[in-house]
């Protein structure tokens, strides 16, 4: 069921980034304290994003991205942002497979630091060229989006 706030597909999205953004900023949080309990929050939040992050860059990948790859005559940023996609998956893998240590915190860091620059691109570029294509139905591509997003969260054991 589409949020009142999502009109269109990249309102959508944008949503997820803001909701991924609070997430990393909780988890800079916990990195600050000293209660026993931080190492499992912490632990149990990155695992959260990594979720969140999986189903995003997904449901861009098979449904967003390609039907502006069929509007755009211009893919050059497509081909970026599958690029950051591909690093960030690497990221998620890695904070995935490990315990909270030093190391976990700074993959956390990079990933979201990666994250922002993203959505910094997408904002700027990608949501405005897509907001301007006339071939676009943004606002059924975000029943469809949500829809794909609503079957991987169930898969994953989690609520969209």
């Amino acid at each position: 069921m589409a949020t009142r706030a999502a009109k269109d597909a990249c309102d959508l999205l944008d949503a997820d980034h803001r909701k991924v953004k609070k997430m990393f900023k909780d988890y800079e949080e916990l990195t600050n304290s000293r209660a026993r309990s931080a190492s499992q929050k912490k632990k149990e939040l990155a695992g959260q994003i990594c979720m969140e992050l999986k189903v995003h860059t997904q449901i861009e990948e098979e449904i967003f991205y390609p039907a502006l790859r069929q509007a755009l005559k211009d893919t050059d940023m497509l081909d970026e942002a599958q690029v950051e996609h591909d690093s960030a998956k690497e990221l998620i893998s890695q904070i995935e497979g490990a315990e909270p240590d030093d190391m976990f915190d700074a993959r956390v860091k990079v990933l979201g630091e990666y994250i922002d620059h993203h959505v910094k691109e997408e904002r700027a570029e990608m949501f405005t060229k897509a907001r301007a294509a006339r071939k676009l139905d943004l606002v059924a591509m975000r029943d469809e989006l949500e829809q794909r997003k609503e079957e991987l969260m169930a898969e994953m054991g989690a609520t969209a």
